[in-house]
């Protein structure tokens, strides 16, 4: 294969291509375009393999605490369907992680089932491949001892000491693995052609897969050129793991190509998408609690001199200058991160409307001014009627009650129990809505009821367990236990750690199907043929136009009233929960002369973010501008009725953290401001 030319001037000799067909398994994506694009990667004789994510603790504590999946079962079977057919037409591996959404064992499990199912289905009896299966769950008789050895610390300023109630109230304890308990599957198993992963850090796979293929370079390498390698690698699956959420607009996935110099090149499958400099150093932001320094399980990505170079297809963005900084050149333990939940009670709701025509003084509606004390009535009701229910809680979610800073006539309200079983919960929550109906308040008119309920024709809404997150804390590693993985069965495997208690990383391999075997040696890159630029590579008739769309000057037109607030200059302002604790938030700039301008002001200042967001300077968890994607980030944590809380769980209502940017974006511009964006 031809050598490429980076950023830098430096040759380097594609290692490998890699498909990412959708940001996560289970929400479906375009076959044609991941088939598109494979037929032309694979055609060029590099080491070609499809990598996606399967889970996140976005959708909150439930999947660790209830042992569900974050998609129905039917999702899974969808993409899995596509997916396998793909690994047999194009005979390239499939390594996904964090199966069925937590990556606990049992999803591990029940993944694997239906890829059995899948490849057994009539039809398919051309199918035969071989699965690893890697688990990533962890004793909790190992966490205890570590606990009491002082190796587990919060992940994270925000995050609870650890207790030893939590280990044994937790459903069950995954720890997110790093890259290196793939890469032992792939070497000890190269003719693999699925591998499910259990919990795991998103651009693990994406390590590992590389790496193996980098195996004798790696180990001739010096500890600079490793740092460079892995800071490449690691930052290829950090943009990967999300598809194509790096380009503009958004596509479903994205491909990304790996040279053996420390540089990868990215682009998204979707034809009429492109990836920018901007667009892609900007998703170094996303869900991160700061842009420079990405921690991860044996070290951290430094992207301080990471740079970013368009492409002559217009399409596709060249990284090169990441790091890796090991833990161990730095005299540090190997951690894996720790996540868990537990059950904390039952809940149930009621929901419905009040409608307020009659207007006081201040022209709103005077039951919707008066709605806190009435809600306080409320909770005082079901006291008096509730003496033997003594653990209960009830909150309201109100919307409509001050909007734009005028209170309204009509609102919609939530009222939410908790209890400590379902029947509690439920009758808790009967009586509020009693309450909420017919209780009385200064100047009512409307005597017949306060409240419109019965939504879908329910009255109560039984909601069933309530979980909160309980373990999110890094455990330190003893010498060596990166690498103990165990492959074999899983009943042997239980016998080896019970004899040699520790971190065991168990892997198994297993052949499916009647069809004849895959498992015949993949091309390496042997070729001399000389690659396309990746973006012509990946969608030929995709790549419409070479030039590079100029920015819209930084101006206000005639029919555009003039900016007043923050959220009327930025391109992108968005938030985003960065873990379980902590939301963060993002704001970037079309232009440069629009970036320098905020960046030189006092707006984004510590103090004024913190008074705009409603916290104390002690809360900001970072603070500061990222030049590459012309960026302003600011860290805060997660924060419910002025209690420190972890997302999911009573009360939630974004458990995305996705709805938090409002204050942000309503910042008012200074004068001062407002005249140098002028000129």
């Amino acid at each position: 294969m031809e050598s490429v030319t980076s950023a830098t001037g430096e040759h380097g000799i594609p290692v490998c291509h890699v498909v990412t067909p959708v940001g996560m398994m289970g929400y479906g994506f375009d076959e044609k375009l991941t088939e598109t694009a494979l037929e032309s990667l694979v055609a060029t004789g590099t080491p070609t393999a499809i990598i996606l994510d399967s889970g996140s603790t976005d959708s909150g504590p439930e999947k660790l605490a209830l042992g569900v999946t974050t998609c129905p079962r039917s999702s899974y079977y969808r993409d899995l369907s596509k997916l396998l057919k793909l690994v047999y037409a194009f005979h390239v591996p499939l390594i996904f992680s964090s199966a069925g959404g937590d990556g606990s064992d049992d999803h591990v499990r029940e993944i694997s089932q239906i890829i059995e199912e899948i490849v057994l289905e009539k039809g398919n009896e051309h199918y035969r491949f071989q699965i690893i299966a890697i688990f990533a769950g962890i004793d909790k008789a190992i966490v205890m001892d570590r606990l009491r050895k002082g190796s587990i610390t919060g992940c994270g300023k925000f995050v609870p000491p650890l207790t030893e109630t939590d280990i044994e109230n937790a459903t069950t304890i995954v720890s997110q693995l790093g890259p290196e308990p793939f890469l032992d599957a792939m070497e000890a198993n190269p003719d693999f052609d699925v591998i499910v992963g259990g919990r795991a850090y998103d651009p693990a796979p994406y390590v590992a897969y590389a790496a193996h293929l980098m195996k004798s370079q790696l180990a001739n390498a010096s500890s600079k050129e490793k740092a460079t390698i892995f800071g490449s690698l690691q930052h290829m699956g950090k943009i990967m793991e999300c598809g194509g959420l790096c380009s503009d607009p958004k596509s479903y996935g994205a491909v990304a190509t790996v040279y053996d110099n420390g540089t990868f090149d990215i682009v998204p499958t979707l034809p009429t998408s492109r990836c920018t400099p901007l667009s892609v150093a900007a998703h170094t932001l996303y869900e991160k609690s700061r842009p420079d320094l990405l921690y991860g399980p044996g070290g951290w990505l430094d992207l301080t001199k990471s740079t970013y170079e368009q492409m002559s297809d217009g399409r596709t963005v060249r990284v090169s200058g990441s790091t890796f900084h090991f833990s161990e050149d730095n005299a540090l333990p190997y951690q894996l991160k720790l996540e868990a939940a537990t059950i904390v009670g039952y809940r149930s709701m009621y929901m419905g409307t009040i409608r307020d025509p009659i207007a006081d003084m201040f022209n709103a509606g005077i039951l919707v001014r008066q709605i806190d004390p009435l809600l306080e009535q409320v909770r005082s009701y079901i006291t008096a009627q509730h003496p033997d229910i003594s653990d209960w809680d009830i909150h309201w979610h109100i919307h409509g009650k001050d909007e734009l800073g005028k209170v309204a006539n009509d609102i919609f309200l939530v009222g939410e129990v908790l209890a400590s079983t379902q029947a509690q919960a439920k009758a808790i929550a009967s009586t509020a809505r009693v309450g909420t109906m017919h209780g009385s308040y200064e100047g009512q008119k409307a005597t017949s009821g306060n409240f419109g309920f019965g939504i879908g024709g329910k009255v109560e809404i039984d909601l069933g367990p309530c979980a909160k997150f309980s373990v999110y804390h890094l455990m330190d590693l003893k010498e060596g236990e990166k690498h103990l993985f165990l492959p074999g069965n899983e009943q042997a495997a239980s016998k080896t750690r019970s004899e040699a208690p520790g971190v065991r990383i168990l892997h198994t391999v297993s052949t499916i199907g009647r069809g004849e075997n895959m498992s015949t040696p993949r091309p390496v890159s042997n070729t001399t043929k000389k690659e396309k630029p990746l973006g012509d590579l990946v969608h030929p008739e995709g790549s419409q136009t070479k030039t590079t769309p100029q920015a819209p000057p930084n101006k206000t037109s005639e029919n555009q009233p003039a900016p007043s607030v923050l959220g009327d200059i930025a391109r992108v302002l968005r938030s985003k929960n960065s873990g379980p604790y902590e939301i963060t938030l993002d704001a970037m700039f079309e232009t440069e002369a629009t970036y320098q301008s905020i960046k030189k002001s006092s707006l984004l200042s510590e103090e004024s973010v913190a008074t705009a967001l409603g916290v104390s300077r002690d809360h900001i968890v970072w603070c500061g501008f990222f030049d590459p994607a012309r960026a302003f980030k600011v860290t805060i944590p997660r924060i419910r009725g002025g209690k420190l809380v972890s997302a999911g769980g009573f009360m939630e209502d974004d458990v995305h953290g996705s709805q938090q940017h409002l204050e942000l974006y309503n910042m008012k511009l200074p004068d001062e401001l407002l005249a140098q964006l002028a000129t």
